[in-house]
């Protein structure tokens, strides 16, 4: 009985058959298209008269059958699904360039698919790749882009969050994609010179942190502004990142040495500033990404954690032995100084002062607006001059880091319903400032030099803090955000 199906199917394929013009082809030229040619699998499933054929069979029987008009209607379902699968991997792509975590960029994609008609989503995010595959009625479609435009926009982030929170059912993909090509269009907030100011003055305020005076702080200004201006020029002609963090490390610190040599010359200065060079440097802490990394491994994300992790370690290793080079060559220690005596209440002013210039400033360095890092700044300068007396009085820094990050955290979920920003445009510059980027590059300067014990010493402790850092926020999250808390198949909700 196979036999005499396959010989019937055989001759009507020859008669069909009128110069192998292909059924895609009929339909663009809106002729009669011929029947399609029978595959291996048609043959092999009509001369095997066997019960595992037979679904195989039937499934071929039917494309075989298809009508002209039906082969018009698939087509143009696979050629709309691909349009709106590639509007949702462009929102995708945007959040990753922006520096966003991988919950956000996967809860955004996915909230955007359901939007436009897609009715399910699977996607894999890490630092650099995004994987995706788009499902609809019958058919499905895959995506695979590679996003090597690595860097921080927290004003992006914070216009495809307003974006994705005015999505609603039944919406064109093609007014989507329109609207990600107006958030793509904005400019920079800041000018390259902005953003050197911004860099000196925030190392600055840093530098009065980590117990330096007056010389310590005039001298990071003017190293740490030299360094982010090459830093933005070489990043504008897309060199290496691992190649400009080396480059900027030993031009900021070189400065640094240069400006308190010379003023120890003039007599304007003694020769106890050296242990603010490494200060001078801080503007190449990759904040963001840390923070983020962090969250994502909170989150068990961990293709995207341990990818964003290993970036943000080469590129403070790169900027550390930078330093020690630098500083080798021209016999420069970086050991802590003694610290100047100051009132505590003054003290406390001036801790606060700084915090507020320096989590202010960062934010500047991450695209952020003004008035959303002002605010950020604000959060900073009330939680961590308390975080600097209680370990003063004798707390652990590691659980008073933790604490403060928890409570920096709060403030933000609660600020993030007041004003048109999210949690980690408002998190991460208020963190940033407990970052102990000092401590790690001195102990990369102890391991060149031999000071085995020392080097660990400090790299365990900035592990620690580091650590603090991420427990603390994820705390604030799973307290505000069910999300969070709960292992739950993402439901496309409104993230913030």
């Amino acid at each position: 009985m196979s036999r005499q199906i396959f010989h019937s199917f055989k001759s009507r394929f020859r008669k069909a058959n009128t110069g192998g013009e292909d059924v895609a082809t009929a339909v663009a030229d809106n002729q009669p298209s011929p029947a399609p040619q029978p595959t291996e699998d048609v043959i092999r499933a009509l001369t095997e008269n066997t019960a595992e054929n037979s679904e195989e069979l039937a499934e071929q029987l039917q494309i075989l059958s298809l009508t002209e008009e039906e082969v018009r209607e698939n087509r143009i379902r696979r050629e709309r699904l691909a349009y709106q699968t590639s509007v949702v991997v462009k929102l995708g792509s945007m959040l990753m360039a922006a520096g966003a975590g991988s919950y956000r960029v996967k809860a955004s994609m996915e909230r955007l698919a359901h939007a436009i008609g897609i009715e399910k989503l699977e996607t894999h995010a890490s630092l650099m790749e995004l994987n995706t595959t788009a499902f609809k009625a019958d058919t499905f479609r895959t995506e695979v882009v590679e996003q090597r435009a690595v860097g921080v926009n927290a004003a992006r982030i914070d216009a495809l969050r307003q974006f994705t929170r005015s999505l609603r059912p039944n919406m064109l993909a093609e007014d989507a994609d329109q609207a990600l090509d107006a958030i793509a269009a904005q400019p920079h907030l800041y000018s390259r010179l902005q953003l050197a100011v911004a860099s000196g003055v925030g190392c600055a305020g840093f530098a009065f942190l980590n117990k330096g005076g007056l010389i310590e702080c005039l001298a990071v200004l003017v190293a740490a502004f030299l360094g982010q201006y090459v830093r933005s020029m070489m990043l504008g002609k897309r060199f290496n990142h691992v190649a400009t963090w080396m480059a900027c490390s030993a031009i900021a610190t070189s400065i640094y040495i240069g400006t308190v040599s010379t003023m120890v010359s003039f007599g304007f200065a003694d020769n106890t500033h050296q242990a603010g060079a490494v200060s001078a440097i801080l503007f190449l802490v990759p904040g963001f990404p840390l923070v983020t990394a962090i969250l994502d491994l909170v989150r068990l994300d961990l293709n995207a954690g341990i990818t964003r992790g290993t970036y943000v370690a080469i590129l403070m290793v790169a900027a550390g032995v930078s330093v020690w080079a630098v500083t080798f060559v021209t016999n420069w220690s970086v050991k802590p100084s003694a610290p100047m005596v100051i009132a505590p209440l003054l003290l406390l002013a001036l801790n606060a002062l700084a915090t507020f210039i320096a989590a202010t400033s960062f934010g500047v360095l991450f695209n952020t607006p003004l008035s959303i890092a002002a605010t950020a700044g604000l959060v900073s300068a009330l939680l961590n001059p308390l975080r600097i007396l209680l370990v003063s009085l004798g707390y652990p820094n590691q659980a008073m880091v933790g604490l403060m990050s928890m409570l920096v955290g709060l403030f933000a979920a609660l600020l993030s319903t007041k004003v048109r920003s999210s949690r980690v445009t408002l998190s991460v510059p208020a963190v940033v400032i407990m970052i102990p980027g000092v401590p790690f590059y001195r102990a990369i300067t102890a391991v060149n030099q031999g000071e085995t014990l020392t080097a660990f010493a400090s790299i365990a402790e900035v592990s620690f803090v580091i650590l603090a850092i991420g427990v603390g926020l994820a705390i604030s999250r799973m307290l505000t955000d069910p999300g969070w808390t709960f292992d739950s198949p993402r439901k496309s909700k409104i993230i913030a």
